[in-house]
């Protein structure tokens, strides 16, 4: 998914990473190659992440534990890492984090690894939910990483009423106008469009796309402005009241204000995943399962969440959060179940000039 990660965080995780609980393992050799064996200490990783994604201390505790040297970069969005992956074809990475809806893309131009699940014995930790994803059945060719959904963000103590419908953005209350931000990026910007037309999230009717860019443009006169990165500090100012947000951004604004609210409307909403991959070029695919393994570490899960305020879709580590951080960000207690009422995000394909298209008439209105 399209997304900037915040740039700096309230604080950061303080990690139990016990050298314990399914280790990188021993031998060597890549999963399901041939030749002569690499020692997995032999071995080194490059990993791409967005920004105050990845736990303090955790690779450091990974390359202690299993002698693998890990250099992590840092990507700003998925287009910019799978621009960075088509652009190298597809080398010069290991493992790389990427949104479940940009994956089908990788797989069909051949630049992700199958998994070999035996070496991940810690996707036993996963919900089972996390193994009914559409875009990666089975997980196959990713292990999720973080998911969610999006909503509307508000202040209680400024806002009259409950939100509980995306129409308010189209059709809102005086006090409103001019006090609110939608998110600028695609799919989420035609996302308040399209679920109060009754449309597929992942449509690809140029017909349903063309009314969702005429319903935001008419939205567009009574926002403050399109929003992917302030959005929550500008609720926490005030300069905001209302906005569309990820849910995970909206607890950054609960961190530092209770008064605000995160709700998923009425009409429903997306369900989003950030996912780790193997890419195929790997020469050091053994390290890139061993990493993931310990990624699934219920301790290490468990740092993530508290680091993102994002859900996990560890079970083990979310069993592990304590209450108190559940009953100060309700969202993070949403349940498996609910999130996958939501409508999975999905590769586009072809159609995705339809809504670069439709994202290039909204700006310039």
């Amino acid at each position: 998914m399209v997304r900037v990660r915040r740039l700096a965080l309230l604080a950061a995780a303080t990690l139990a990473l016990a050298a314990c609980g399914g280790g990188g393992g021993a031998g060597g050799g890549e999963p399901g190659g041939g030749g002569a064996a690499v020692p997995l200490e032999d071995q080194t990783l490059t990993i791409s992440n967005w920004d105050a994604y990845t736990p303090e201390g955790l690779i450091e505790a990974f390359e202690q534990e299993t002698g693998v040297d890990v250099t992590l970069t840092l990507h700003t969005t998925n287009e910019d890492i799978v621009g960075k992956i088509q652009a190298a074809g597809g080398k010069g990475f290991d493992l790389v984090f990427v949104s479940g809806n940009y994956l089908q893309t990788l797989i069909d131009q051949g630049f992700v690894a199958e998994l070999d699940h035996d070496l991940i014995p810690n996707l036993a930790n996963l919900y089972p939910e996390a193994n009914e994803l559409g875009y990666d059945p089975g997980n196959r060719y990713s292990v999720p990483y973080t998911w969610g959904t999006t909503g509307i963000c508000y202040r209680s103590d400024l806002v009259e009423e409950e939100p509980t419908s995306w129409t308010v953005f189209h059709d809102p209350p005086e006090e409103l106008k001019g006090k609110m931000t939608m998110l600028g990026t695609n799919p989420w910007l035609l996302e308040p469009a399209l679920r109060s037309l009754g449309s597929s999230l992942n449509t690809t009717d140029p017909a349903e796309i063309e009314a969702a860019t005429e319903w935001t443009i008419e939205a567009k006169a009574n926002l403050k402005g399109f929003d992917d990165t302030t959005f929550y500090s500008e609720l926490v100012a005030g300069n905001a009241w209302l906005v569309q947000a990820w849910d995970g951004w909206c607890n950054y604004g609960i961190a530092e204000d209770p008064n605000i609210r995160f709700v998923v409307p009425e009409e429903g909403s997306d369900l989003w995943t950030d996912t780790m991959v193997v890419l195929a070029a790997s020469e050091n695919k053994e390290a890139a399962h061993a990493f993931i393994d310990f990624v699934l570490r219920p301790e290490n899960g468990k740092a993530v969440a508290e680091l993102v305020y994002y859900k996990v879709p560890n079970r083990a580590a979310m069993e592990q959060l304590d209450p108190a951080l559940i009953e100060r960000f309700p969202n993070l207690g949403m349940s498996p179940s609910e999130l996958l009422e939501q409508e999975a995000l999905r590769d586009p394909g072809e159609a995705i000039s339809l809504w670069t298209d439709a994202a290039a008439q909204i700006k310039a209105a």
